[in-house]
């Protein structure tokens, strides 16, 4: 899966809003905002503040992406890890989780065999296998916690 470099907030609303079933009409109604309000908020023009977190965070809950948060964590130079429901948790969820976390080592491979085909590294080219490799060290990081979470020693008795 490839997942666009997000570098500003607007880049972030305008990928949820691509991402968001029913466009931005769709969005604008989930927020109760008629669309010309939604527009201004969400790209922060005519003078107005952007969206809340809240507000970004019930739009990506809808269209299950993780653009926001992804963002964010990159600006402290960080990964942002979604924790697994424990509910959720099996051995056909954990079979899945590895599956993700090899494809996304893949594509960093391909990055960087890509990238080296002129027999350099460009720094566009370092971004892009930078952030591939931010999303394979994020899935791999939530897969171990999913493994943790999943298999568990539970305590008898409170021991």
């Amino acid at each position: 899966m490839k997942s666009p470099i997000l570098k500003t907030r607007k880049e972030v609303m305008s990928e949820i809003i691509r991402s968001y079933t029913g466009g931005r009409e769709a969005a604008a109604e989930r927020l109760g905002m008629k669309l010309k309000k939604f527009d201004n908020h969400a790209y922060e023009s005519a003078g107005c503040s952007p969206l809340s977190d809240a507000q970004v965070h019930m739009l990506e809950q809808d269209c299950g992406t993780h653009h926001f948060p992804n963002y964010v964590a990159s600006l402290y130079g960080g990964l942002f890890v979604p924790v697994a429901d424990p509910e959720t948790l099996d051995n056909v969820e954990m079979y899945a989780r590895s599956v993700q976390v090899a494809a996304k080592r893949g594509c960093v491979d391909q990055a960087i065999a890509k990238a080296l085909e002129d027999g350099s590294i460009s720094k566009e080219e370092a971004e892009l296998i930078l952030n591939a490799h931010n999303l394979h060290m994020a899935a791999r990081h939530a897969e171990v916690l999913a493994a943790i979470d999943l298999y568990r020693s539970k305590s008898v008795n409170g021991q």
